[in-house]
């Protein structure tokens, strides 16, 4: 009998020893703002760009002619990782939250609230931006209301989410990326928001292993 219930619990700690470990081996997410200064961001000089300032624990990028943004100083992944960031939109009528990233050797942009107020999607793809592939989407915005944004990198895809809702699932195998030129100085990592005074928060990025899909 005592070597039956021996048995029992031997095989009831089994799974809970085999889920314990996997959630281990769950990569860490990395903090890359501390809410209280720049730190490794830099403000860009694209030209005529509002000013940069810490509020509140955000980066509030205010209101420029045509871009203002934030550099990050060191080098991040190419490709195998996950980068999220809470982001919201204080005034104008355009998009707040684009961020440029690696993807391998080169780079891409993940627009948000583009072209007037409504397009998400990639820049660029084949030489396409975010309102002319097939990663567009038309989705509203509210002022004044943080969202989540989760973006994934690896070598085959890119995989977006807002508010845990997948929204981008782009193969990108043999496409070309790219980003536009007026971006080129938010690479390789970098917030920028167009005609708009935006707040960026709660920047975090981890590594994944490889080949994770």
């Amino acid at each position: 009998m005592a070597r039956l219930l021996s048995l029992l619990v031997f095989s009831l700690l089994i799974p809970l020893t085999f889920g314990s470990s996997l959630a281990a081996e769950e990569p860490a997410w990395k903090s890359l703002f501390d809410g209280k200064n720049l730190g490794d961001w830099k403000p860009v000089n694209f030209g005529g760009e509002g000013e940069v300032t810490i509020e509140d624990g955000a980066i509030v990028m205010a209101q420029g002619v045509a871009l203002t943004g934030v550099t990050y100083q060191k080098k991040p992944p190419k490709t195998n990782y996950e980068i999220r960031f809470e982001a919201k939109r204080l005034v104008g009528i355009d998009f707040f939250a684009g961020i440029t990233f690696p993807v391998g050797d080169s780079f891409c942009s993940w627009i948000n609230a583009g072209w007037g107020g409504a397009v998400v999607g990639l820049s660029s793809i084949d030489g396409e931006d975010a309102a002319n592939n097939e990663t567009t989407k038309y989705i509203a915005f509210d002022d004044d209301r943080w969202y989540r944004f989760r973006l994934k990198v690896t070598p085959e895809k890119i995989h977006a989410w807002i508010d845990d809702k997948l929204t981008i699932d782009q193969n990108i195998k043999g496409r070309k990326i790219t980003t536009r030129g007026e971006v080129t100085d938010s690479q390789p990592l970098g917030f920028s928001a167009w005609q708009s005074t935006a707040a960026i928060r709660k920047i975090e990025i981890r590594e994944l292993p490889k080949k994770a899909e």
